[in-house]
């Protein structure tokens, strides 16, 4: 059988590995957040880990919130000003994770999932996650069902689906992302970035949207990253059959392509520059204020948001 799944039980919570035996590629999965801790290739007797992760289970408990590394951001993405919105005409105010005067990433990143199936067969590796919210966090009343799909199959090719199921009896707000850095092996500056986009969203002080639309076309052709700080969020190009992301240098290439279940993406570039973060976004931040991409999901209704990581050698 090409494709195999290991699942260590012997952490806090399960950590289930993706592999492709022709390939030696591997995808590690946390049940903690259902994360992606790990998407690594061989080159000879060298692994190549492109995911910025945690060393265990336990670290990213203790540490998910410092950066959110690969954080399943659900079911409000980015910031969200004042963690306050209103929906349905009654008011909310979100309890969870503050950054400064703003809520942040969700409300789910530090979630449980538990494993519902997982199969591997001669062309893939796939685990099912499935976490039930109950509506127990101040500010977000609205039980829901998330089921995280991981697949691992030919070519170095990892997707990722999330299926959202509204188990609330009224319509709910909703906005579904991720949040993982990226280091092919080398500092930011040593790699090129290219994306199909030519707007990004205008921020105000708070790194929120103002509702405006800025011209920015410099990674539509691709773009050396040395000396480029970013933390902004660009609006892909809807007119594209396949919108995509690819991060590069010397010896590797990442390609990211979303489906149109996510329209944005939100890089980030720390100042440390040993890695970025690449964020997949149904929205724009802040979309419970303002709108922009905000989904309404009715009673029973599921949603489905889709992405595929990709690495090759070059």
């Amino acid at each position: 059988m090409s494709f195999s799944i290991h699942i260590d039980h012997s952490q806090i919570a399960p950590i289930i590995t993706l592999k492709d035996a022709s390939s030696k590629t591997e995808a590690q999965i946390f049940a903690f957040g259902a994360l992606l801790n790990e998407f690594s290739i061989m080159d000879g007797l060298t692994k190549t880990n492109v995911v910025a992760g945690f060393e265990s289970v336990k670290d990213a408990m203790s540490n998910i919130t410092n950066g959110f590394k690969s954080a399943k951001l659900s079911p409000f993405v980015c910031r969200m000003r004042e963690g306050k919105y209103v929906w349905d005409e009654d008011h909310f105010q979100v309890k969870k994770f503050f950054l400064a005067n703003h809520a942040i990433h969700g409300i789910l990143y530090d979630a449980i999932f538990q494993i519902q199936q997982s199969e591997a067969n001669m062309e893939q590796a796939k685990v099912e996650l499935l976490y039930q919210y109950p509506g127990n966090i101040p500010g977000y009343p609205f039980p829901f069902l998330i089921q995280v799909d991981w697949t691992l199959t030919k070519g170095n090719q990892l997707s990722v689906a999330t299926s959202i199921t509204n188990a609330s009896p009224s319509n709910i707000p909703l906005s579904d992302g991720w949040h993982p850095y990226f280091n092919l092996g080398t500092s930011v500056d040593e790699c090129t970035l290219r994306f199909s986009s030519k707007k990004q969203l205008e921020f105000d002080e708070d790194l929120l949207p103002t509702g405006q639309l800025i011209d920015d076309n410099r990674f539509a052709d691709g773009a050396a990253l040395q000396g480029i700080f970013l933390d902004n969020c660009f609006e892909l190009d809807k007119s594209l059959e396949q919108p995509f992301c690819k991060l590069s240098n010397q010896h590797l290439e990442l390609t990211i392509e979303p489906e149109s279940s996510y329209p944005y993406l939100q890089i980030y570039t720390p100042p440390t520059r040993d890695m970025i973060a690449i964020e997949n976004l149904s929205s724009a931040p802040d979309a419970f204020n303002n709108q922009m991409g905000l989904q309404t999901l009715e009673p029973h209704a599921t949603k489905v948001f889709r992405t595929t990581y990709s690495i090759q050698k070059k």
